[in-house]
């Protein structure tokens, strides 16, 4: 099996940036954050696209958040079938064992995830369709909501998935004994948001009005 040899010049001159201020310039910080493990107040879930700046839009330091990533920000259903299951790990460890206080699941505006859904369900995506496509069987969590999207214009439609993507997160996550545990006990709270990335703007879900509104 090959792998590179070398990293790329220009990551091995960023680390060296890197060590040589931020963190010459805050080592006891570093030094803590390794001695004392970490204890994040809030686990955020959101997508793996690059352009989603998570600590960035919040302003969170190391040690903060305990994120996870993956396609379009979803949660799967609770299925403890002994298979592998990264995103219902990342919960369980962030729930059972760091007890964070907040989960946060993060859509964002232009998910490549969300439209390759949209295409796949509308029949214009067959590459997704294959049992050999992993990203078109993760996704099939999101296609109850294509069926439930209102009429309109394709951009209104994709848009309207985002943020469906996230309400099925949310539904998703009370479907874990132990997060349903802990929001019974009022030691986890649940939110949904969505981003729009050109725009910085921020909207939260508000459940009792069942819409998303402007922070």
């Amino acid at each position: 099996m090959k792998y590179a040899r070398a990293l790329p010049a220009y990551l091995v001159s960023r680390y060296h940036g890197w060590k040589a201020t931020t963190y010459a310039e805050n080592k006891g910080w570093y030094h803590r954050l390794a001695e004392d493990g970490q204890h994040p107040r809030a686990m955020v879930i959101s997508c793996c696209d690059s352009r989603v700046h998570v600590t960035s839009i919040f302003g969170a330091d190391q040690g903060e958040f305990f994120i996870h990533r993956n396609i379009a920000n979803l949660v799967p259903p609770y299925n403890p079938d002994g298979k592998y299951h990264g995103t219902s790990a990342a919960v369980e460890y962030a729930v059972g064992t760091l007890k964070v206080a907040h989960l946060i699941v993060l859509g964002h505006s232009g998910c490549g995830g969300v439209e390759g859904c949209y295409n796949m369900c509308a029949g214009h995506a067959p590459e997704l369709e294959a049992a050999s496509s992993f990203v078109g069987r993760w996704m099939e969590i999101l296609r109850p909501a294509y069926e439930q999207l209102p009429n309109g214009d394709d951009e209104t439609r994709k848009q309207a998935l985002e943020k469906s993507s996230v309400l099925i997160s949310l539904n998703n996550l009370m479907s874990f004994p132990f997060v349903q545990q802990a929001v019974a006990d009022d030691m986890l709270s649940l939110h949904g948001l969505w981003h729009d990335i050109g725009e910085g703007g921020l909207e939260v879900y508000d459940p009792e009005n069942n819409n998303f509104v402007v922070i």
